[in-house]
């Protein structure tokens, strides 16, 4: 029992390190020997663990999107009953987090895809799966806003919901090439007003009975 508590936590601190890395300085630029010795632990723990160092990639990239959607749930924005202001209160988290120290080298998910689609077709597919994922939390959250408020024009969740991904992950590489993170938030804040205005109200209210 000791041992399987040891391995354990040995393998979240090859991930935590590569995560660091590999958002500091991309996934191609960070070795395993880098990784290694930043957790301090031995390369044949890593390959205890890991196949290679994509095997670690894709690992790294679940236990990324793991520890953001924890934080989500973890939040009292997400408790509450609203669902419009469950998805302002994540807009607002959203600015909050990039605009932490750790979090300023950008979105694991974004680099990964951005980078690596072309030459590892399943760190692709698994992006691709994540970014499905990430649409469908955010689609299920406006579905519930639109059937409890009175909107004053039809929407396209879905649409709606990539519109935000791809404007957060736009963001991100612009604040970054600025060096200007105040552009996540101004971009993020324009959002939030968008969906202001197509909900007549701030608040949802239950559907009425037909």
């Amino acid at each position: 029992m000791r041992k399987a508590r040891t391995d354990s936590e040995k393998k979240v601190k090859l991930l935590e390190a590569a995560q660091r890395l590999m958002l500091a300085k991309g996934y191609t630029a960070t070795s395993v020997e880098e990784i290694c010795a930043a957790a301090e632990v031995t390369k044949g723990s890593f390959f205890h663990y890991f196949e290679s160092k994509e095997d670690m990639g894709k690992a790294v990239l679940d236990h990324f999107m793991s520890s953001m959607s924890k934080a989500v749930l973890d939040s009292p924005f997400f408790k509450k009953k609203d669902p419009l202001q469950r998805i302002f209160g994540y807009i607002d988290f959203m600015i909050e987090v990039s605009g932490s120290p750790e979090r300023r080298s950008g979105c694991l998910l974004g680099n990964f895809a951005q980078v690596l689609s072309d030459t590892y077709p399943d760190i692709r597919l698994l992006c691709a799966r994540h970014f499905n994922w990430w649409s469908e939390m955010l689609k299920h959250e406006l579905d519930e806003a639109k059937a409890g408020c009175a909107i004053k024009a039809a929407i396209d969740t879905r649409a709606l919901s990539e519109h935000f991904i791809a404007l957060f992950e736009g963001s991100l590489m612009l604040a970054k090439t600025r060096r200007d993170v105040g552009i996540i938030e101004r971009n993020l804040g324009n959002f939030k007003q968008y969906l202001k205005s197509i909900f007549k109200n701030e608040g949802a209210k239950p559907p009425e009975n037909p």
